[in-house]
């Protein structure tokens, strides 16, 4: 396990959109993100920088109609890339959760890498759009997200007033937690942490 590479490339094209991912789990937080919606772009540096995770994205949608199918396709491909770098997940932490602040914005993510997808978000924006960027895709990225990374993902914002930060709080948050939960576990770091024996789903 210790001189695994877990990395992963996705590529997924359809008639709404044509994305490819690349990823390095234990990285530097290195990012290079062209998803045509500056916001988006935005965030995806956040959550590459805090979980450290190399991440490039390279995305073509049908902009025109809107942000919608782009967003959520990012979050599909991305979440198989890690799933895929995670393997058989022998030797992670698996667990880990954290309180976020940012100015006058407070957000709780916490995950368990289990193999079961769910995502439970308490997160309610103050304004429907940031910029051109309509605050409902948030959701409907880790959504995507956490469905195909097999991992069950709790966020929550707790307070704030500027959808801008509570946006970048759930990203950064979910970062945090992700880099968290799949260090390397030096205890056991050869064993899945589960005693079904299997995070596989």
């Amino acid at each position: 396990m210790a001189s695994e590479r877990r990395s992963a490339d996705v590529s997924r094209k359809t008639k709404e959109t044509d994305i490819s991912v690349s990823l390095t789990v234990d990285g530097a937080g290195r990012s290079d993100m062209s998803t045509g919606i500056g916001f988006f772009d935005h965030m995806l540096d956040q959550l590459s920088r805090h979980s450290l995770i190399d991440m490039t994205v390279k995305a073509r949608g049908d902009l025109h109609i809107d942000d919608h199918h782009t967003v959520e396709d990012t979050g599909i491909a991305l979440g198989q890339a890690l799933s895929r770098a995670l393997g058989e997940r022998r030797g992670i932490m698996r667990y880990a959760s954290l309180d976020l602040a940012m100015d006058e914005t407070l957000t709780r993510a916490a995950i368990d890498v289990s193999g079961r997808p769910f995502l439970v978000w308490n997160v309610a924006f103050t304004a429907p759009k940031i910029g051109t960027f309509d605050t409902e895709l948030v959701r409907e990225f880790f959504q995507a997200f956490s469905q195909h990374a097999g991992i069950t993902l709790h966020v929550t914002n707790l307070y704030g007033a500027n959808s801008h930060h509570i946006a970048e709080t759930c990203f950064k948050a979910v970062a945090r937690v992700l880099r968290v939960a799949l260090e390397r576990d030096p205890r056991q770091p050869d064993a899945v942490p589960s005693t079904k024996g299997s995070l596989k789903g």
